[in-house]
């Protein structure tokens, strides 16, 4: 195995490999920065980059062609240059290099593309925030944000963060420096480095849950970079941190295994950070609220029989995004590794991001995130690699019971006296109404709140005293109890899209409230009972950032109005979906949706969902369905005429039954009943 070196012994290698020289020098970046320049070895054909904190093996130095990104960040004296410097121009928008650096920072320039003409720059900032905490001060803050500087509106994500958008350049400052002291935090939230790490947001006074929880909040502060450049940009230096636990110090500055570059400024990142976005997700055995396995490293608390924590099974390689019709890009699920003791769990995940670090591509960076490392290599040599890293064997994962979705919607016992209150939200998406209520909440009952993975949110700590007004506030402000959500919208998931996301070809956010409409009415007319449901989601493009690829029945756009149609996941997200239709017009919905639900209906077995049906029966056959369909048979009532007469009188019943959350079929039973037991009497006295 390969050791770490100081500034000396890097002198030395260098001197001693004619092959191996320093990047030239970057004008007008400080003398820190040129210092750091040292530790990255470059070729003298100037193609080959590595972030390397170990000497480079003459076998593996293989030359490669570096991505625009790779450069920008080697000039930009860790994340400042040039984006110092375009933040202070009167031009609406910052340019090329700089837009991919303020993703570090967790922004993303965004453009209205419902306008015409011109474009109208805004930007886009996310938070971070682990386990999705987020306290009283924070939230009001980022609520008054809204108003004042961004489209009023917040967006709770699928990491369990808040995305604030349409802020202006000029504002930018103004803006995160709000959010750093209200003890929020945007740094990391995006770009090429450790993302918010999740965790189950049931504020539940159990030992697992608040052990995966400062698991998480522990990982979230050792990936955390340490250079200062973001305090630098936003706050003129001054740091709001609060004091990291000892053994989280301990971790990042162990160099005991060649993990950290010495006596940089970034020991774990180095100058040139990941080569792509890293993503992880801390849960319980059971709890899939954090759909696990579709991050980089997938940590799993495991406990002893008297449900004390005792160690983390470990799972990597998982991720969403890919690339349409580019059958070498690929979502995937991430894998077992291995089991560590609770007190290892820092240096284990170190061990496994370095890997990636060190050995992930930086050439192309549609294939940078791990998950091509893992499939390119295979889980034994990734493995074996990690260990290096780590300086230990990773024990085999221990047994697990079956994983369930959680959604944590309506009232709950915290377990300390207290409780909580989980919010459904299309979407994500606060606004009008329904922030107002919520802000008038959180702020008279001084509550903290967390964000669910699953686009919704928590009201934390609530005492028992308050439940009654509590919740005939929440009903005032439309925010409805679960059992008048229809069970499709509490599963259903979509990413913002159009119009501010530059990526997205299809609608999603603004789309999903219909295609869960034209859904349901499916639903009733192939004869489905309203609290069946199917996990549906959609995102505008393929990245995947509502984990479509996870859904029984994933819609991706793939063109206007026009989407790629996924089936095969599972409730509790375990399997990964496949593709089964290309280019399906928006339209034409309908014409693939009803013979899929409707055989469903008529060919499942015993409590079979939805993915596992169309897993069982296979994407020939049910292509065949499809493609054969030619409306409901008529040997079955397409209009329910076991109770209607013709379809002008379902027509109205349907109407009826819609105003009461039922099915028409439903509400004609109920009509039936009640109008035999009014006449019972009758018939006895005759």
């Amino acid at each position: 195995m390969t050791t770490s070196f100081g500034a000396a012994n890097a002198s030395a290698a260098i001197t001693k490999d004619p092959k191996l020289q320093i990047g030239k020098s970057f004008n007008g970046l400080n003398s820190l920065f040129l210092s750091q320049r040292a530790k990255v070895f470059r070729s003298s054909s100037a193609s080959f980059i590595r972030a390397v904190s170990t000497p480079v093996k003459p076998d593996t130095a293989v030359e490669q062609k570096r991505s625009k990104v790779e450069i920008f960040k080697e000039h930009s004296n860790f994340i400042r240059y040039p984006l110092n410097e375009e933040l202070l121009t009167d031009a609406p928008n910052i340019n090329e290099a700089a837009t991919q650096l303020i993703k570090f920072h967790g922004s993303y320039q965004q453009y209205n593309r419902d306008e015409r003409g011109a474009k109208s720059y805004s930007f886009m900032l996310r938070t971070k925030n682990p386990c999705g905490k987020v306290s009283n001060k924070l939230y009001l803050t980022m609520d008054d944000l809204a108003d004042e500087f961004g489209i009023k509106t917040l967006r709770l994500t699928t990491r369990q963060t808040f995305q604030l958008h349409g802020v202006l350049k000029k504002d930018l400052k103004t803006v995160m420096s709000a959010i750093i002291k209200s003890m929020g935090s945007t740094l990391g939230a995006c770009g090429d480095l450790n993302r918010n790490v999740l965790a189950p947001a049931a504020p539940f006074h159990r030992k697992d849950y608040l052990f995966a929880q400062e698991t998480a909040e522990n990982i979230a502060a050792l990936l955390t970079p340490q250079s200062g450049f973001y305090y630098d940009m936003w706050v003129d230096g001054e740091k709001f941190m609060s004091a990291e636990p000892p053994e989280v110090v301990k971790a990042r500055n162990d160099n005991s295994h060649g993990t950290n570059f010495p006596d940089s400024a970034e020991p774990i990142y180095g100058t040139q950070f990941l080569p792509r976005k890293f993503k992880i997700a801390v849960t319980v055995p059971t709890d899939n609220s954090v759909d696990v396995f579709t991050n980089d490293i997938g940590v799993v608390v495991v406990s002893d029989a008297d449900g004390e924590p005792q160690g983390f099974n470990l799972y990597v390689g998982g991720g969403m995004g890919r690339t349409h019709r580019l059958e070498s890009t690929f979502p995937r699920l991430a894998e077992p590794l291995g089991y560590v003791p609770k007190e290892d769990i820092l240096y284990a995940v170190k061990a496994i991001l370095v890997t990636q670090r060190e050995n992930g591509r930086r050439d192309d960076r549609k294939y940078s995130r791990m998950k091509y490392l893992l499939s390119s290599w295979g889980i034994e040599k990734f493995r074996t690699v990690a260990e290096e890293y780590y300086g230990k064997k990773f024990e085999p994962c221990h047994e697990l019971p079956e994983w369930e979705f959680k959604s944590y919607l309506g009232w709950h016992e915290q377990g300390d006296g207290g409780l909580f209150c989980g919010l459904h939200v299309d979407s994500g998406r606060i606004k009008g109404i329904m922030k107002k209520t919520l802000r008038e909440i959180i702020e008279k009952y001084n509550l903290n709140v967390r964000i669910t993975p699953n686009q919704n949110i928590i009201l934390c700590d609530v005492r028992q005293a308050w439940k009654r007004p509590i919740t005939t506030a929440l009903a005032q402000g439309g925010l409805l109890q679960p059992r008048f959500v229809d069970p499709l919208n509490v599963t259903a998931m979509a990413c913002p899209a159009l119009p501010l996301c530059p990526l997205a070809i299809s609608e999603a956010e603004r789309g999903i409230p219909d295609i869960l409409k034209r859904v349901r009415a499916v639903f009733d007319k192939v004869g489905l009972k309203y609290n069946e449901s199917v996990v549906i989601r959609i995102t505008g493009c393929p990245n995947g950032c509502a984990r479509p690829y996870m859904a029984e029945l994933g819609l991706v756009g793939d063109g206007p109005n026009s989407y790629q149609i996924w089936l095969g996941g599972t409730p509790n997200q375990t399997s990964l979906a496949r593709t089964f239709k290309d280019k399906v017009k928006i339209q034409d919905l309908e014409k693939v949706l009803e013979p899929l639900f409707y055989h469903w209906k008529r060919k499942r077995l015993s409590k079979e969902s939805f993915g596992d049906f169309t897993n069982r029966m296979g994407n020939e056959k049910l292509m065949e369905l499809v493609d054969k369909w030619e409306g409901i048979p008529l040997t079955v009532s397409r209009y329910n005429l076991k109770h209607f007469a013709d379809k002008e009188t379902y027509e109205a019943m349907e109407a009826l039954a819609r105003l009461q959350d039922k099915t028409a079929h439903g509400l004609a039973m109920e009509i039936i009943c009640d109008y035999v037991a009014s006449n019972q009497n009758g018939i006895k006295k005759h």
